[in-house]
């Protein structure tokens, strides 16, 4: 195929399910902001959402073919990110305890660019003291702007669960946060 760089997302999906390498790489440099983005809210270090976005890359290689377009492709995607922070999340608590809440630390506490400033005070103010099961509903409703529904699915909760989560979020964002994990 000619320019691929503005062919829709489904087009390239179908390319590089056929094999076709640059529709493939087309579509991560697409997307890997994206990807990279919402590994970083929901691991609060820049760190670990490299190493996220990388392993996330290497699992589209794998998993492109399984993409049916029952859901948007972004949503798609979110699913698998959230998946691989999980699994970071367990070999991390596999490991230790410690490392977890170290990385975060060392993530939050790098020389910050713009950005860097800007997303370590979002994250450590308003999400670090939420409770996981929080975070994560925060993150993809609000962060990511998915419907209540589509995050359900990718964190494999009901719909109210969601609902609920957020509500408790904001509660516990405007009494200040201060729940212990």
């Amino acid at each position: 195929m000619g320019d691929e760089g503005d062919a829709p997302d489904t087009d390239l999906i179908a390319l590089a399910v056929a094999g076709d390498r640059d529709a493939f790489g087309t579509l991560l440099r697409r997307h890997y902001d994206h990807i990279h983005g919402l590994a970083w809210q929901l691991t609060g270090s820049r760190a670990d959402a490299d190493d996220i976005a990388q392993d996330v890359c290497c699992i589209l290689v794998e998993k492109i073919g399984t993409f049916r377009g029952e859901a948007k492709f972004s949503t798609w995607l979110c699913g698998i990110v959230y998946n691989a922070c999980r699994d970071l999340r367990r070999r991390k608590r596999s490991f230790s305890g410690f490392t977890d809440k170290l990385a975060v630390l060392a993530g939050l506490a790098q020389v910050p660019d713009g950005r860097d400033l800007y997303d370590a005070i979002w994250l450590k103010n308003a999400i670090a003291r939420l409770k996981p099961a929080y975070r994560e509903a925060v993150v993809l409703v609000a962060g990511q702007q998915l419907t209540h529904a589509e995050a359900a699915v990718i964190l494999g909760i009901a719909e109210a669960t969601v609902s609920w989560r957020m509500h408790e979020a904001k509660r516990l964002l405007a009494a200040g946060g201060d729940e212990p994990r």
